[in-house]
């Protein structure tokens, strides 16, 4: 068994983190938002220090519950959630700015539910 209170905090700081990215995702309308100004650059990079935090804290919570409670909610591709932080990580020059207004378009919100069920289903 896996210590239940760590892993909701580890749940709500993931939680926290989406809030974040969505706010400060809040007006980009475009990718070009983000490329071509100072100002949507330093949007991207706090943007993608929250995605680098959050699959950072999955795979934490992964490690911890041997991969079994967040198998439990099949909805979200856990796997390209934690995999983003790699591609954000080791590749940050590399980074698409489609690929991250894709991610905080269609996958941030959903994830923000999910990670919010989870933490009241096991709370």
């Amino acid at each position: 068994m896996y210590d239940k209170e760590l892993v909701i905090s580890i749940l709500e700081q993931i939680y926290v983190a989406t809030q974040k990215v969505n706010e400060r995702f809040s007006s980009i309308k475009s990718v070009e938002d983000f490329t071509n100004s100072n100002q949507g650059m330093v949007t991207l990079d706090a943007i993608c220090m929250q995605l680098i935090a959050i699959g950072e804290s999955l795979k934490n919570i992964d490690k911890m519950t041997n991969s079994k409670l967040l198998n439990k909610y099949p909805n979200v591709d856990w796997k390209g959630a934690k995999g983003m932080r790699d591609i954000i990580s080791h590749h940050y020059f590399d980074i698409d700015a489609e690929q991250i207004f894709w991610v905080c378009e269609k996958n941030i919100p959903h994830l923000s539910v999910t990670i919010n069920k989870i933490i009241e289903e096991i709370g």
